[in-house]
């Protein structure tokens, strides 16, 4: 299949990371969301029942980040990706966590995971 559903820059305050100050203040992460699925059936009936509901994504990675803290995004990712794939009618998955507030001493722009399943 190369049918696709992408979700890009949902964001959300979580406690996510190993410093303590991590921990006690929060950070915004930042989820993008691209699934691999068939758009036959919703094509040819134009039903939202017939697809994978992007709202169900959003609200998953939106859970995941505000959730029980993990101490890697690496984990937030791969809690993202396996409950996305659980939705009917996924059959992959890519989660990107971004960081944008990452404990880093020097300028950058963003720190980002990637996890993909299967």
């Amino acid at each position: 299949m190369t049918d696709r559903i992408l979700l890009r820059g949902l964001r959300a305050f979580g406690y996510h990371g190993v410093l303590p100050h991590e921990r006690a203040e929060g950070q915004e992460f930042i989820v993008d969301i691209e699934v691999t699925t068939n758009f036959d059936t919703c094509a040819a009936s134009d039903e939202v029942a017939d697809t994978v509901n992007y709202a169900d994504l959003a609200q998953i990675a939106h859970d995941a980040i505000v959730g029980p803290a993990f101490n890697l995004i690496e984990k937030l990712a791969d809690v993202i990706a396996t409950n996305c794939l659980q939705i009917a009618g996924v059959s992959k998955v890519c989660v990107t966590v971004h960081k944008p507030s990452a404990p880093i001493q020097v300028s950058f722009d963003d720190v980002s995971v990637v996890r993909c399943l299967p």
